[in-house]
């Protein structure tokens, strides 16, 4: 079929140039033109398959559009542009160039319809990515950025060897369902895991994501994560392990963030919680999983960037971040505080808000599907993510102790973007029908049941009332400046203890490998080359005089040193001639014996 769009990532790709050579309002004016265009192109964009270029023997298709990729497809251009409206306060031209390139690398991944294709958008991701960290200020920015793009290095390499053993098995590069039973596929799951930050695989998240600027971190806090997600929607549906990982995941971050100062590190850690959600939706594999993960994606992404985008205000106007530094805010920055309560009433599931939608349907899957244990973890993690993000944020930020601090509100665009991404939230969880409408599956689910409702107010209402009593009493640890470890601390350590190891002891034993083959072992076979038969004597002397003792010894070691000194004279015109015609003799058997018994 011929059709007068663009692939939807070109769109991006060209704004990334376009903004480079703009300046002013004028970029400004670009900026936010750019994804308005992109969503208009993609909307006029039939299903089935389009933009396909022959490549080695291979279809390279830009454009699988079915229900799925536009789902994403249409979120991720809805948060590309509250992010533009947020960051228009960013001078640096190459910052609104590297974000969009992460934006249309995003999107690119989610219409590719090959595997070739995918890994290029992948890659594209993770150097934009690493980009946006090095551009943050703090000390720490450049160590996280290169520890980003290290353990994404890593990653892309399992996808690349995967992706090459599965096009030689399978004969295509087509991208679509694979599940699990091959190396391919196990080298892909991994990867994939990789980007989604499953346990032992997370630490990257809170370690690099809040060293970006407090613009970037909208554009670093969605898409790769997100198309992570994706991936596995497309590759590995209904796997059960993925229910298992997920599992954990929605769990173990919740004890993360409860400890955690650094702010945008809770909300690191609330990610990667939201994601365990969206992980155990796809093992599920039920039409009702998968739409309830389609929904948490798109419920989070506007959620998590209305909290990343709240703090990221704080930081703006502060220059901090960290619960000990931060409090009282609520009277100089009343709108910020009021957008930070909707994104975090949102994460938390309360009634008429967006994740009690979208979480509703991953835990009526489980409920169905009687995965009991499964359903447990999930409303623990409901509860510890209501009490470590939900309550925390808003509360460490806004109205703890005051610090004396009286900033300005928000500036006026940012603002705008926090409002839109609110109305949002607040429209999907007054109007679920919007979202029901993007998602694969037909829907037949109704989350305001009373029984549904009046639970989850419970749950959520005791959760805070156990939250406040811990922090009355002092029950719960106090956040404290300190660094928490994770598992980070095993590659760090590990690198450190690797480049001991190269620079101390293999240094050492390759200089002396060094020396003993290009320089002692060339100055000797001159030295023997000069006199062989000299040398050999010398050195059966030599062998001589390690086992001998007394006169005997100092007799041969006598002999050693005059050989030394008329070295490489001929020591040999000593040996009588009889001697000499032994020794041919003697070589000349040995000669015969080893043909005749060959």
């Amino acid at each position: 079929m011929t059709i007068s769009t663009f692939p939807p990532f070109m769109v991006f790709f060209a704004g990334a140039l376009m903004v480079l050579l703009l300046k002013g309002r004028l970029r400004s004016a670009v900026l936010m033109c750019i994804p308005v265009i992109g969503f208009l192109n993609l909307i006029s964009t039939p299903e089935g398959t389009h933009w396909t270029v022959h490549f080695l023997e291979h279809t390279l298709i830009f454009g699988k559009v079915d229900k799925l990729s536009l789902a994403f497809g249409a979120v991720y251009h809805l948060i590309t542009l509250i992010a533009v409206i947020y960051s228009l306060h960013v001078r640096e031209r190459g910052h609104h160039s590297v974000s969009l390139l992460l934006s249309g690398s995003g999107v690119g991944a989610v219409f590719s319809g090959d595997l070739i294709s995918l890994f290029i958008f992948w890659e594209i991701m993770a150097v934009a990515g690493t980009l946006l960290v090095w551009m943050g200020s703090g000390r720490g920015a450049a160590p996280a950025g290169m520890r980003y793009f290290i353990v994404h290095l890593f990653g892309g390499l399992f996808f690349l060897f995967g992706a090459l053993l599965h096009i030689q098995a399978t004969g295509t590069a087509d991208f679509g369902f694979i599940g699990l039973g091959s190396l391919a596929s196990w080298l892909l799951f991994i990867s994939f895991g990789i980007n989604c930050a499953w346990p032992g695989l997370h630490a990257w998240i809170p370690d690099a994501y809040p060293q970006t600027t407090p613009a970037g971190a909208v554009f670093m806090w969605t898409f790769t994560t997100k198309t992570a997600v994706f991936v596995l929607l497309r590759a590995f549906p209904g796997t059960e392990l993925l229910i298992w990982i997920g599992a954990v995941m929605a769990v173990f971050p919740v004890f993360f963030a409860l400890i955690e100062n650094n702010l945008r590190r809770v909300l690191a850690y609330g990610l990667i919680n939201q994601l365990g959600f969206m992980v155990a939706g796809i093992g599920i594999g039920t039409p009702l999983s998968i739409n309830g993960t389609v929904s948490h994606v798109i419920c989070h992404i506007l959620y998590n960037a209305l909290l990343v985008m709240s703090m990221g205000a704080v930081l703006h106007r502060t220059g901090k971040i960290h619960c000990t530094d931060l409090g009282g805010l609520c009277k100089s920055m009343p709108l910020t505080t009021a957008f930070c309560i909707v994104g975090a009433v949102s994460i938390s599931g309360f009634p008429l808000f967006s994740g009690f939608v979208s979480k509703s349907m991953v835990l009526e899957a489980a409920g169905i599907g009687q995965m009991a244990m499964v359903w447990i973890l999930l409303m623990i993690a409901v509860i510890g993510d209501f009490q470590s993000v939900g309550i925390k944020v808003p509360y460490r930020a806004f109205f703890a102790h005051d610090a004396g601090l009286s900033p300005k509100e928000a500036p006026p665009h940012m603002l705008a973007a926090m409002g839109i991404a609110a109305f949002f939230c607040i429209a999907v969880g007054v109007y679920p029908s919007v979202l029901y409408a993007m998602l694969p599956y037909p829907v037949d689910f109704q989350p305001y049941t009373a029984a549904h409702v009046v639970t989850t107010c419970q749950l959520l209402l005791f959760g805070a009332l156990a939250y406040l009593l811990f922090v009355r009493f002092g029950l719960l640890t106090p956040e404290r400046r300190a660094t928490n470890l994770d598992a980070d601390w095993f590659y760090r350590k590990g690198a450190q203890a690797f480049m001991w190891v190269v620079n101390r002891p293999a240094a050492r034993v390759a200089q002396w490998f060094s020396a003993a083959v290009f320089d002692r072992m060339p100055a000797f076979l001159a030295w023997f080359g000069r006199n062989p038969l000299a040398a050999l004597k010398i050195g059966g002397d030599l062998i001589l005089l390690f086992f001998s003792s007394g006169q005997h010894r100092q007799k041969i070691a006598q002999r050693i040193k005059q050989e030394k000194e008329i070295f490489p004279g001929d020591i040999m015109k000593r040996w009588p001639v009889g001697t000499s015609v032994l020794w041919v003799t003697m070589f000349l058997l040995a000669y015969l014996l080893v043909y005749y018994l060959k």
